[in-house]
């Protein structure tokens, strides 16, 4: 301070204006930069979480119908936005549905219980995915922080190269120099104050100087026709994304009242199955029983006895018909309830009722140990029950029959499999095998309804898995199936 007494006015002045610039220079430069972060920051985080709303309106529909692929089209559309490193699509009970990764090796997919906002120089967006105000998903976007840090760096250079300039005007002007300096800043000052009180991004800034200043405020200009154009486009995708909300929101109801529809013919028809027509059928094979024990080798010839029992037959065989394909549509209305289950132990049991009911059989069956599963216990139980049943029904041709429970990896995922060498099939009508009422083997030579496999497959599919066979004529048949991911 004794040596700033000693000098003279003009130097001063000058030190006195210089400081006071590069103070005025300083906190205006270091103003603009935190406000731009801020903003920038803010207008990141709403560009990300659009994106996020918008994935998540394209999922919806993938994850009502476990559409994994074409969830993972939808995330792939982040491709556009070059900061987006990774995201995921999760399903209600936590597992990741689908994924998008822009790089290998630039950090994994987020997690869906990590923490929104600004962490680890990223952005983390957490967005939930809902159907009819149900949370059905989560969409999890991870963007990296060089656009900011690229600006920070750029608006950092332009605040130096202002600096130098001003102090080198400093020094070689005094009070008019320093006015037409502060002038300017109080005014960029003022309007930077009013955007970010109105949030009104129209205003500029008005400057006539060609210095750096003026490049400041030229600059400063630039970055809200940015903002405004971005918080336009904010505002039409929101208009759009309500457009499209609106429109699927009414397509939804509408395959909701048809799908009410379609449950409501199933139990008027449900009921006319089991009510209207088993009465008729119990009534023709119960007078046919009194026909039989009644008449039989007194009115009736044995000719009418065949008649008769064939009648019998044929109405025992639509009541098992009936029973079935009742069974088959309260598969699908019956909840899923996944738990461990031991598959050796169970297979071993339904193979154990199999020789109880035909001892006479003898059948080498191999069932591989320690095989276990996650899966709904009593519909796993059914298909094991129609698996090993077809293999034991039509290996009864042969003297040495083999059948065999176990289970391989295929496309990367664990496959249960039961082979038998029986009867087979041609691989030609492997079309049909699913099929209800589909029948690849004459009836007379072996029994059946032909809905076995066809409760089997909606099991499987139940099961978010998938069923397939490969067999030939008379060298037995494999079928093969998965039973999706465990949660």
């Amino acid at each position: 301070m004794a040596a700033f007494k000693d000098l003279s006015v003009g130097q001063k002045l000058r030190r006195a204006g210089m400081a006071a610039s590069l103070t005025a220079l300083l906190l205006a430069a270091f103003a603009f930069v935190a406000y731009d972060v801020h903003s920038y920051r803010e207008l990141m985080v709403k560009r990300i979480d659009t994106d996020a709303q918008i994935v998540g309106l394209g999922c919806v529909s993938p994850l009502l119908f476990n559409d994994a692929d074409t969830a993972g089209s939808t995330l792939g559309a982040l491709r556009a936005e070059a900061h987006v490193e990774a995201a995921g699509v999760y399903a209600k009970d936590g597992r990741l549905f689908a994924s998008f990764e822009r790089e290998k090796g630039r950090g994994p997919v987020p997690a869906v219980d990590v923490p929104p906002g600004f962490q680890g120089g990223a952005l983390v967006v957490v967005h939930p995915i809902l159907f009819d105000a149900e949370r059905i998903g989560t969409v999890v976007i991870r963007a990296d922080m060089g656009e900011i840090r690229q600006r920070v760096l750029r608006y950092l250079g332009i605040a130096a190269l202002v600096l130098a300039g001003s102090l080198a005007a400093a020094t070689a002007m005094t009070g008019r120099v320093h006015r037409a300096i502060a002038g300017p800043i109080q005014h960029l000052a003022h309007t930077a104050a009013a955007v970010s009180e109105k949030k009104d991004y129209s205003v500029r800034a008005v400057s006539d100087s060609r210095d750096e200043i003026g490049t400041l405020i030229h600059t400063f200009n630039e970055m809200l026709a940015q903002i405004q154009e971005q918080d336009v486009a904010l505002r039409q995708a929101a208009t759009l994304l309500e457009a499209r909300v609106e429109e699927r929101t009414r397509e939804l109801e509408r395959r909701s009242q048809e799908l009410a529809a379609a449950n409501r013919e199933l139990e008027a028809f449900s009921y006319s199955v089991s009510h209207d027509l088993r009465a008729p059928l119990r009534g023709i094979d119960g007078f046919s029983r009194a026909l039989l024990d009644d008449y039989s080798g007194k009115v009736l010839d044995a000719q009418g006895d065949h008649y008769l029992r064939r009648v019998r037959a044929n109405t025992q065989r639509m009541a098992e018909l009936i029973d079935d394909l009742l069974h088959l549509a309260r598969l699908t209305r019956a909840d899923l309830v996944r738990k461990p289950v031991d598959v050796t132990r169970m297979a071993c049991k339904v193979a154990a009722d199999l020789q109880a009911r035909d001892p006479e059989r003898r059948v080498d069956l191999r069932v591989a140990p320690g095989l276990t599963a996650d899966a709904d216990s009593h519909l796993l139980a059914i298909v094991f029950e129609n698996l090993l049943g077809n293999a034991w029904k039509f290996t009864a041709r042969r003297e040495q029959a083999t059948i065999e429970v176990g289970q391989e990896v295929r496309e990367g995922a664990p496959t249960f499999f039961v082979r038998d060498n029986g009867a087979g099939f041609d691989m030609a009508y492997a079309g049909k095998l699913f099929g209800v009422f589909q029948r690849l083997h004459e009836a007379a030579s072996f029994e059946g309804t032909g809905i076995g496999l066809a409760t089997v497959q909606r099991i499987i599919h139940r099961h978010g898995g998938r069923i397939w066979a490969d067999a030939a004529p008379e060298k037995g048949a494999t079928f093969f199936f998965t039973l999706g991911d465990t949660p």
